[in-house]
């Protein structure tokens, strides 16, 4: 056996909250052997398992009673390339915003508007991550994965994956199936530019932007971003995780016949996506905050 199991790993260093628990078998697999020979070592004991990326979708509350994998498969490789576009496989371990730099310098455009979002480009699909204007789905290829069941490995296409808003079906009919151990992005050598989005073209302006880039833009998503979020590192968090409503055209039409400042965007499927942070503030609800009891209840590893 070539992979490593790890016993009483503590999982403090493995999630943006910082929870410092342990979980009694952790492995960090490196391939898509390692994935097969880790499942086959867990299915021999019967152990439940855990799969998780950069840790900032978890919030755990106890220890975990089971094996931990982390997928750390690492790589960026150009498997295509046209006068347009270019190909990049990324191996599902590799940080995101990693990969997000790496376009930046090659000057690879489509991703520059997730710029500092937290996570592994592994997750990247499974929820049609998106921001400021961009989802995934605009640039994803295909995806290779291995079933967790019978190990074998499964490639997917964008029409496969049944990409929605923050929706795909790995969250659907195939939640907790698959293990996604390299993705493929095309991006695009001659760059259109997407500004239109929340407070972009404002702190465009504010740098005193004169040229627009992928780079520029990109700096301006970070500087929101950060601006808006604390760092994990100082502060537990996972980013920006919640869900903008959408309601159809007519539903919209009648919001904004009362709400004339409502602030509102298209969505592909001709719906239109709702601020919650418009609404929130609307409510007087921005900034508001609930104690937790010292008591939780019983809960699984993570909500």
């Amino acid at each position: 056996m070539n992979i490593q199991i790890k016993n009483n790993q503590s999982l403090k260093e493995y999630n943006t909250f910082g929870m410092n628990v342990t979980a009694r078998y952790f492995a960090r697999v490196s391939s898509a052997e390692e994935v097969r020979e880790t499942l086959e070592w867990v299915k021999a004991r019967e152990h439940e398992t855990l799969v998780m990326g950069g840790g900032s979708n978890l919030l755990f509350t106890k220890n975990v009673d089971g094996l931990v994998m982390q997928n750390g498969i690492k790589g960026i490789e150009k498997v295509y390339e046209d006068e347009q576009y270019v190909h990049l496989r990324v191996g599902g371990g590799e940080v995101w915003h990693q990969f997000v730099l790496h376009c930046l310098a090659y000057n690879y455009a489509g991703v520059e508007n997730l710029a500092l979002i937290p996570g592994f480009v592994g997750a990247s699909p499974m929820q049609n991550i998106g921001a400021y204007g961009v989802e995934i789905k605009e640039v994803f290829h295909e995806l290779t994965a291995i079933h967790r069941m019978s190990l074998e490995t499964v490639h997917f296409s964008n029409k496969d994956c049944a990409f929605g808003y923050r929706e795909s079906v790995f969250k659907q009919q195939y939640k907790d199936q698959f293990i996604i151990t390299d993705v493929t992005y095309r991006l695009s050598k001659k760059p259109t530019f997407k500004v239109a989005y929340g407070a972009i073209t404002q702190e465009l302006e504010k740098a005193g932007v004169q040229n627009l880039s992928i780079q520029a833009i990109a700096n301006a998503i970070i500087a929101i971003r950060s601006s808006k979020l604390p760092d994990p590192k100082e502060i537990g968090n996972a980013g920006s995780f919640f869900k903008n409503p959408s309601v159809s055209r007519e539903q919209f039409e009648i919001l904004k016949s009362k709400f004339p400042e409502i602030v509102a965007y298209e969505n592909s499927d001709h719906t239109v996506k709702l601020a919650a942070g418009w609404m929130i503030e609307q409510a007087g609800l921005k900034g508001f905050r609930k104690e937790m009891p010292a008591y939780m209840p019983a809960r699984p590893w993570c909500w």
